[in-house]
C-alpha cells in the first residue's frame, strides 16, 4: 500500500508539474507570423574551377582526403588545389580568406563542424561556395543538407560537380558579466544553453573517437538528474519572458545524428531561426519529450515548445554552459543571436524528383574505388 501511495503521489506530481510548465509555455507569445522562401538549387557551371581545400590534419582520413582531392582536380583538368591546414590558433577562418583572395571558385571543408564553422565565417556573403567533407564525430550540417555523410567520395563530388543553393547562417553575441568579457559567433545548425551544452562538454573524447555522435548519449544519462534554470526570453525584441528551463535551443536547421529531426518544422534559409524550450523537471518529462520527438507527433507536449524569430535574446542570473553546432563555447550569462538571411552558397545534391524533395547522389564509380584503395592503403 505504501509503495503504491508514493507512486501515486510521485505521479501527481509529475502531472502537477508538468501542467504548470505548459501554462509557462503558454506566456512565451510571438508577434510575427513565420514566412518561408526556400531557394532552388542551381547546377555548378561546367569548365574550370578553383578549389582550395581547408583541411584539418588532426583528423584520421586526412591525408587520404587531400589525395583525393588532388587526383580529382588532375582528372579533370583543372589546377592543383591550394591546400590550407587548419590550427589550434586558426581552425579555418584565415585560411579561407586567403583562398578567397588567390581567387578560389570553392572553399571545401575538411574536417568536423569546428572547422565548416569557421571556414564558413570567412565565406559569408562572398561569391565563393562552399563545399563539405565530412571528417568529423556529428557532421550535422553534412547530414541537414542531405549528403552522404558516411561518403567522402560523394561528398567531394558534390562539391566539385554538385548543385548549389544559398542558405541561412546566425550569429551569436555571447556575455559572461562576471568576467566583463564578449564574444560575437557564427553557426550553422544549433547554439544552445543548458543540457545540451553540458553534455557536449562533458562527452568522453575516448568515447567520440570510438563511437562517433553516440559518446553524447553516455553523456546525456548523466546529466539527466539535473535541474532547471531560471533564464528570461524574449523573442524579436518583446519583452522578456520569464521560464525555468533545462535547456534552451535556436536552430537554424533541425536534424541531428540518426536522422531525428529534433525541429520539425526548420527550413535552412526561411530567414528565421526556430527557438525550442526544453523544460522537463521529471523522468516523465524526459520520457514524453523523447516520445514525441522520436515518434514526430505532432500534437503539443507540455515539455517541449517550439517559437521562431529573427531574433532571440536569453537573460541568465548565473552562468551557463552554451554550445555553438556541438562544440563547448563557455559560460554565459546573456547571449543574443539573430539569423543572417542568404549568407552562404553551399554545394550541394541534386534535388531528387518527387513529392518528397529530398536529395539524392551517388558517387562517380572511379572515384569512390579511388576513395577505397586509398584508405586501404593508409
Amino acid at each position: 500500500m505504501r509503495r503504491k501511495l508514493l507512486a501515486g503521489t510521485a505521479a501527481a506530481s509529475a502531472a502537477a508539474a508538468s501542467l504548470q510548465t505548459y501554462w509557462s509555455v503558454r506566456r512565451l507569445q510571438q508577434t510575427r507570423p513565420p514566412t518561408a522562401s526556400v531557394h532552388e538549387s542551381l547546377p555548378v557551371a561546367e569548365g574550370m574551377q578553383r578549389v582550395a581545400l581547408v583541411l584539418n590534419p588532426s583528423k584520421l582520413q586526412a591525408g587520404v582526403t587531400r589525395e583525393l582531392v588532388e587526383r580529382s582536380c588532375s582528372d579533370a583538368g583543372w589546377e592543383p588545389p591550394l591546400i590550407l591546414e587548419t590550427t589550434v590558433e586558426d581552425p579555418g577562418t584565415g585560411q579561407a580568406l586567403r583562398a578567397l583572395e588567390a581567387g578560389a571558385d570553392v572553399v571545401v571543408a575538411a574536417g568536423g563542424d569546428g572547422t565548416v564553422r569557421a571556414v564558413a565565417q570567412a565565406l559569408a556573403h562572398r561569391p565563393a561556395a562552399l563545399g563539405l567533407l565530412p571528417l568529423g564525430t556529428g557532421n550535422l550540417l553534412v547530414r541537414n543538407l542531405g549528403l552522404p555523410y558516411h561518403d567522402i567520395a560523394g561528398c567531394l563530388r558534390i562539391a566539385l560537380h554538385g548543385h548549389e543553393r544559398r542558405i541561412d547562417m546566425a550569429r551569436i553575441t555571447l556575455r559572461n558579466d562576471q568576467l566583463g568579457t564578449s564574444s560575437e559567433h557564427p553557426f550553422l545548425v544549433m547554439g544552445g544553453v543548458g543540457f545540451d551544452a553540458s553534455v557536449v562538454a562533458d562527452a568522453k573524447q575516448d568515447l567520440k573517437e570510438k563511437f562517433g555522435w553516440l559518446a553524447y548519449s553516455e553523456a546525456g544519462v548523466r546529466h539527466l538528474p539535473g535541474r532547471r534554470r531560471r533564464i528570461s526570453i524574449s523573442l524579436d525584441g518583446q519583452p522578456p519572458q520569464s521560464r525555468k528551463v533545462r535547456s534552451l535551443l535556436v536552430a537554424n536547421c533541425g536534424k541531428l545524428p540518426a536522422g531525428v529531426g529534433f525541429v520539425p518544422n526548420a527550413v535552412i534559409d526561411d530567414g528565421f531561426l526556430d527557438v525550442v524550450v526544453l523544460s522537463p523537471r521529471s523522468l516523465l518529462g524526459w520520457t514524453w519529450m523523447a516520445a514525441k520527438i522520436l515518434l514526430r507527433h505532432r500534437g503539443g507536449t507540455p515539455v517541449i515548445s517550439y517559437y521562431r524569430a529573427r531574433e532571440v535574446t536569453v537573460w541568465s542570473g548565473d552562468p551557463i554552459a552554451t554550445q555553438l553546432d556541438g562544440d563547448a563555447a563557455g559560460a554565459t550569462t546573456s547571449m543574443t543571436a539573430r539569423v543572417d538571411p542568404d549568407a552562404l552558397m553551399v554545394r550541394v545534391p541534386a534535388p531528387a524528383p518527387g513529392p518528397s524533395g529530398s536529395t539524392s547522389v551517388l558517387p562517380l564509380p572511379d572515384l569512390q574505388r579511388r576513395w577505397q584503395r586509398l584508405v586501404r592503403r593508409s
